[in-house]
């Protein structure tokens, strides 16, 4: 099955500043539970997502294209490019900002804890 969702702009996410556009690549229910979000996530010049804690789950980003900072479980920032990974343990905390002149494109799946062996 071949999905082309309309394109979903969230103004001052998890407030950070500006607008990010999401392209859900599938649904939640389509998930089955695992995961609650995979998107590929476009995070315009200028823009941000705040920082936020996961419980429950994780949420790594894969950066597509553009320059970001990334904000750590630590509060460390770090600059990002095309082919690096952001990840988080489950109840830690990250940012993203993009402070360049070009879109920041990142592929970002939130799954959620698997039970406990």
């Amino acid at each position: 099955m071949v999905c082309h969702e309309v394109p979903v702009i969230k103004e001052n996410v998890r407030g950070g500043k500006g607008h990010v556009i999401f392209h859900y690549i599938m649904s939640e229910n389509e998930l089955m539970g695992h995961a609650t979000m995979y998107a590929r996530v476009v995070i315009p010049p200028h823009c941000s997502i705040g920082l936020h804690q996961h419980i429950g789950n994780t949420e790594p980003y894969y950066i597509l294209k553009g320059e970001g900072i990334f904000t750590d479980a630590d509060g460390s920032k770090v600059t990002v490019h095309a082919g690096d990974i952001c990840k988080i343990e489950c109840g830690e905390s990250h940012a993203m900002e993009n402070e360049s002149e070009e879109d920041l494109e990142m592929i970002a799946l939130i799954i959620n804890e698997g039970p406990k062996e």
